[in-house]
């Protein structure tokens, strides 16, 4: 006989679980069938959705999520667990977007709708990508119109650089002692002799 199972997610251990239950609750869903996670989405190795997925579910059986995002992040690994939760016959019903659910769809209905959960991911992955790249540009322009400066601040040359660089190269004394005495670190000595040279 077939049984549906809720999956439940949040990224860390301080989120609280709370709403996403009550939702599968509301479902029908028994709360001793509710398998959760508290680690974040960005791959499939999570304790409880490995066991549900390897040990829980079997063919016939309907896997319950609240929103999409819970069962995963990654746009290339949600395509992969998608296809692999129906090759095990496993149906998966989404609450907030009933549209994506299989269960009692025909294997031409899954067909499609998985191709619609694909370009919906993908399309959401390449908007947050955009938006990420968006706000950094525009904190980098506030940055920047305020003075701020990136990168590394150049190395500032001591006024006895000539002088004692030329003990070094004629052997007076040791790289180590020249550096000792400038107060400079070996690679910002050397960064600042390659620039003397140029």
């Amino acid at each position: 006989m077939s049984r549906i199972f809720g999956y439940a997610r949040v990224s860390s251990s301080d989120q609280h679980l709370d709403r996403q239950i009550q939702a599968l609750m509301e479902y029908g869903i028994n709360e001793r069938d509710i398998i959760t996670d508290k680690v974040s989405g960005k791959d499939f190795n999570r304790q409880g959705y490995m066991a549900l997925k390897t040990q829980i579910l079997r063919q016939g059986d309907t896997l319950v999520i609240k929103e999409l995002d819970r069962l995963g992040r990654s746009y290339e690994q949600m395509k992969v667990e998608w296809q692999e939760l129906q090759q095990l016959g496993i149906d998966i019903v989404i609450l907030d977007m009933p549209i994506l659910n299989t269960k009692e769809k025909s294997d031409l209905e899954k067909s499609l709708i998985a191709n619609i959960v694909f370009e919906l991911l993908a399309y959401t992955a390449e908007k947050e990508r955009r938006k990420i790249k968006a706000r950094q540009e525009e904190g980098i322009a506030a940055a920047k119109s305020k003075g701020v400066k990136f990168g590394r601040p150049k190395a500032t040359i001591p006024i006895e650089f000539e002088s004692e660089c030329r003990k070094w190269r004629s052997g007076e004394q040791s790289a180590v002692e020249t550096m000792k005495r400038l107060g400079l670190k070996r690679s910002t000595f050397y960064k600042l002799v390659q620039d003397d040279r140029r």
